[in-house]
């Protein structure tokens, strides 16, 4: 139970700190990546506006001019470090001039192709391999202007890996730390439960000297005085706080571990028959139809007596609140790897909201039902631990009016 918390503990913290860390990245590389767009279109609107060449005046004159809005991104090198080529077309997109003179790496042949795939395309401007493109209207018809962002592009790229490398080994490093200082955070939660459980074992132990003596005495007074209803109820009460005791006991070894599990080869289909069987005469008491649907040898390696008490607690709930001529089903099959038990019966009520709060301990929906049926809503919690213990799963289901539970080992 504590390394379960300690685990929780370490989940939320590190899925808290992964989702600050790709917003945090995420956010740094988009805007990285925006910025340098923004710059290239800004470079290609200028070289659209002038035709497909740099401004000179411009150039000559930066720095000067405050309302330029683009004085912080040209400078007078600006023509020489920028790579470039240029496409014309006319207003049919038939191509007839084709500039290469500011790029080395793309020949004719190749501005031809990158300019008939973007003629072809309804975009104005986006990216092509490594090549920021805007088409325009130019002088005469078309121009489409290419922008070589290799570099920039290279620039976000190795960024991107980067921040993704640092983020990566802060997180594992963040890990590493949780993973150190986890217990000593959850300490006061850990010294809770410790005594909390302490106390539970400690009053199991010290209530059932007096109840084995109440109980004698019951029995004695039957022998002096003969059977009464108040005997009978006395001796009723003693078994029922007999089994509660039995029940807190057994949910506090579950969940400190203490709980000796003996595997052994069981032939589960022979254990839930027999288990079931043991129960078909109170159905028969209660006017209740009992069914049963068990799969011939299932063998699987598992705890017997865990076992056992798993099928009696679940058939024991089901007798308890199945409505009047109700049904109550057993089910047992093999499902690949998956050994499937499913408790049905057929209720009035059915309980309201996430039907796996049933687990919880102490746990009760209709309290005046409760009380009429002897329960104390531990028996579940009970079935979960012993479930938990074998790497299992058990859930409450809502089915044909009524509720189901699932055990899958």
């Amino acid at each position: 139970m504590i390394r379960k918390l300690q685990r929780k503990f370490i989940l939320i913290a590190m899925c808290s700190l992964l989702i600050v860390v790709v917003i945090l990245v995420g956010s740094i590389n988009i805007a990285n990546f925006t910025h340098t767009t923004q710059k290239a279109d800004k470079l290609l609107n200028m070289l659209a506006e002038n035709n497909g060449k740099f401004p000179e005046e411009d150039l000559k004159d930066f720095g000067n001019p405050p309302e330029n809005e683009m004085h912080f991104l040209v400078t007078p090198e600006t023509k020489f470090e920028t790579r470039y080529f240029a496409v014309y077309a006319d207003n049919e997109n038939n191509i007839y001039t084709i500039d290469t003179g500011h790029i080395a790496a793309i020949s004719s042949e190749d501005a031809m192709q990158f300019g008939e795939e973007v003629l072809s395309e309804n975009k104005s401007k986006g990216y092509l391999s490594n090549y920021r493109y805007l088409k325009a209207e130019g002088s005469e018809g078309k121009i489409v202007i290419f922008l070589d962002c290799n570099q920039d592009l290279n620039m976000v790229y190795s960024f991107l890996f980067i921040s993704c490398t640092i983020g990566m080994v802060s997180l594992i490093g963040v890990l590493i730390l949780i993973s150190i200082f986890s217990k000593r955070a959850i300490r006061p939660i850990i010294d809770s439960m410790i005594k909390q459980k302490q106390f539970i074992t400690d009053a199991g132990h010290e209530i059932k000297t007096p109840l084995a003596i109440i109980s004698a005495n019951a029995e004695v007074i039957e022998m002096v005085n003969g059977k009464s209803e108040w005997t009978d109820s006395i001796l009723n009460q003693v078994n029922r706080l007999n089994v509660l005791v039995k029940n807190l006991l057994t949910l506090a070894r579950l969940e400190e571990g203490k709980e000796t599990v003996s595997f052994s080869t069981v032939n589960l289909s022979k254990l839930i028959l027999q288990t079931s069987e043991n129960f078909s005469s109170i159905a028969t008491q209660k006017g209740v139809i009992f069914t049963m649907d068990i799969e011939p040898d299932i063998i699987i390696e598992e705890d017997e007596n865990n076992l056992i008490q798993l099928a009696s607690i679940l058939l024991d709930n089901g007798l308890k609140y199945v409505n009047d001529s109700g049904i109550v089903t057993v089910t047992l099959k093999q499902t690949g790897k998956q050994n499937i038990l499913e408790i049905y019966n057929t209720c009035k009520d059915m309980p309201k909201g996430n039907l796996n709060r049933l687990f919880d301990r102490f746990y009760r929906d209709d309290e005046s039902r409760s009380r009429e049926s002897g329960g104390y809503g531990i028996g579940l919690s009970v079935a979960k631990s012993i479930v938990d213990t074998h790497n299992g799963k058990i859930e409450a289901l809502e089915k044909e009016n009524g509720i189901c539970f699932r055990v899958t080992l």
